[in-house]
């Protein structure tokens, strides 16, 4: 009896499980997103979950999808080794059409704290804590020609420096490549919701660049295992979670309230106006 008992239990906490998460992938596919068009091949797509039905929470997402066709816009990296920017003056200074902010650094003195590397040069070194890599050290967003696509560490020391792509930005945690879901631990970084910023590609090509706001009622943030979810429902197969936070910032040059599209947190305002400076973004530019 006890036994029959115990499987009931663990049936229907199998069914609960599976049906919640039906609930939130029908809520995603199911929103009516609002999208323009910001280049050739490229669109702006927002939606706010706002009556609590995303994962039990409000949630703000906005992303950029961009086509792999050779008219859409070039990916490219800007980065400052000492000087902290907003991810809007970032992108008004390189003259591009939409930025996001990048890989983690030192809010105090500057500059990553993940190898950066641009235009065949690195730039900037990762800082490891007590000779090991940490877990936003084992990935990297790479870009060769003005594409981009998501490579994991492979174990050695010198990995990243003997990539050939011409532009590097290490970042992580990994959340899934070539169709493999990560490992992620159980550590508050990971299982706490916070404001999120991420990058995927899809099997067609296309790359996805998200930012899910936070720290507010108004949108929760997510948990790394939530992003992961998010980044599959948008078609992909490879992802990557970036610098979040305060960081998380959207911008498109087009855009009314200063190009900036989400709601960053760090004036802990629900407004277009609380940017985090930060040390590098990922960029989009019009091919020459």
């Amino acid at each position: 009896m006890l036994r029959k008992s115990l499987f009931c239990l663990f049936f229907l906490s199998c069914v609960q499980v599976s049906f919640g998460q039906d609930i939130d992938s029908i809520a995603f596919v199911n929103a009516k997103w609002k999208s323009s068009r910001i280049a050739k091949k490229t669109r702006v797509f927002t939606h706010h979950f706002n009556t609590k039905n995303l994962f039990s929470a409000n949630q703000h997402i906005s992303y950029i999808e961009v086509s792999s066709s050779k008219r859409a816009p070039a990916f490219s990296i800007a980065n400052e080794i000492k000087v902290l920017k907003p991810t809007s003056e970032f992108g008004k200074n390189n003259a591009a059409l939409a930025a996001i902010n990048g890989t983690f650094f030192d809010i105090r003195n500057g500059g990553s704290v993940d190898l950066i590397k641009q235009n065949g040069k690195i730039t900037n070194h990762n800082r490891l804590e007590n000779e090991k890599r940490s877990a936003h050290q084992q990935a990297a967003v790479v870009i060769s020609n003005g594409r981009l696509s998501i490579k994991k560490w492979d174990g050695t020391a010198d990995w990243e420096q003997r990539l050939p792509d011409t532009d590097i930005m290490v970042s992580g945690p990994l959340l899934s490549i070539n169709q493999r879901e990560e490992m992620l631990d159980s550590s508050p970084f990971n299982s706490n919701r916070h404001p999120r910023t991420a990058v995927g590609t899809r099997p067609d090509g296309k790359v996805i660049l998200l930012v899910i706001d936070g720290r507010s009622s108004n949108s929760y943030g997510a948990s790394l295992p939530e992003l992961s979810k998010i980044m599959r429902w948008l078609g992909c197969t490879s992802a990557i979670n970036l610098d979040g936070g305060g960081s998380s910032t959207l911008w498109v040059s087009t855009f009314p309230e200063n190009g900036v599209v989400n709601f960053p947190c760090d004036n802990k305002l629900w407004d277009h106006a609380g940017e985090r400076k930060v040390a590098n973004t990922l960029l989009l530019k019009t091919r020459p």
